[in-house]
């Protein structure tokens, strides 16, 4: 289905009419934010919405947030906040490792990371593994807000699991600078990829002054899932350090990642270059402050650790 006006009975009778419904004559996208919570979002059109292999891939016109990335009835990104979390998983570690060469990604469909990240001229590979080509492909014809229309020869698209592409690299000439994590939140095929082992993976194909990220979930509604990250991490890197944001579409609002490092601990504030970066949220403020962490997220994690 592509470029279609809503039509009620076709939604009445498709397989996502239990999250997509009328109301007064009116489209709604409705999202499950917890058991007790659900989020409505006004919808102008669907403008895509297939089953790939894996998931149900659907990019919807809404009213606030434009056009909106939504798998399995859960937002993934939108036109106009995806760009806080693609900057924030991106830019933090990019301006930790000094000069970092080979670059890895894991997930990431929407190409927003990788979009990020090509903007750094010292890097001279960019390898981006994703399970679903579909979403890939979807993203670059219809979400460009968030895509960019990617197209950059150091970008090399691996469609397999993220999972069996880490554990088979075994020669240190393939090992990477810095790896992000930018992973679906841990339900059904993504739980693996906040497990101790893979974290292991990770570490073993990092060089020896390597860094890693991963999204690691709401520190609100979801803060165990932050808190385990940050243990695993803790377990094996000598620095870990969780940061926030605050993505409006996102659960809660606030959102949390965890940044992993060999060797580097601190931002470059300074050497950050706003103008050739052409970000809109990070800055060289939010590069220095970004690790400040509030006070109920902080409290919580020492206890834990």
């Amino acid at each position: 289905m592509r470029n279609k006006q809503i039509n009620s009975e076709e939604v009445e009778m498709s397989n996502y009419s239990d999250y997509l419904k009328q109301i007064d004559n009116e489209f709604w996208l409705i999202e499950g934010e917890t058991t007790n919570l659900d989020i409505f979002y006004k919808i102008k059109e669907i403008i895509f919405s297939e089953q790939s292999q894996y998931q149900h891939i659907m990019i919807l016109d809404s009213y606030d947030f434009g056009r909106m990335l939504v798998l399995d009835r859960a937002i993934q990104t939108t036109a106009r906040d995806g760009f806080i979390y693609n900057e924030m998983i991106s830019h933090i570690p990019m301006n930790i490792h000094p000069t970092p060469k080979r670059v890895l990604i894991i997930g990431g469909g929407d190409c927003g990371t990788a979009r990020e990240v090509a903007k750094y001229s010292h890097v001279e590979q960019i390898d981006m593994v994703e399970i679903d080509g579909m979403v890939v492909k979807v993203c670059l014809e219809h979400l460009s807000e968030v895509s960019g229309n990617l197209s950059d020869p150091r970008v090399n698209f691996i469609f397999q699991d993220g999972i069996k592409f880490v554990e088979n690299i075994t020669n240190p000439k393939d090992f990477y600078d810095v790896i992000i994590v930018d992973s679906s939140d841990p339900v059904g095929p993504a739980v693996p990829l906040f497990g101790l082992d893979f974290y292991k993976s990770l570490y073993n194909i990092l060089k020896n002054d390597g860094l890693m990220v991963c999204q690691s979930d709401s520190p609100i509604f979801h803060f165990e899932t932050m808190k385990q990250t940050y243990k695993r991490l803790c377990s094996l890197f000598p620095i870990t350090r969780p940061y926030t944001t605050v993505v409006p579409t996102y659960p809660g609002g606030m959102w949390s990642f965890t940044l992993a490092s060999k060797k580097y601990r601190d931002t470059n504030p300074s050497q950050f270059d706003k103008e050739n970066k052409n970000t809109k949220y990070v800055n060289s403020e939010i590069l220095k402050q970004c690790f400040s962490l509030p006070e109920f997220v902080r409290s919580r994690l020492m206890d834990s650790n």
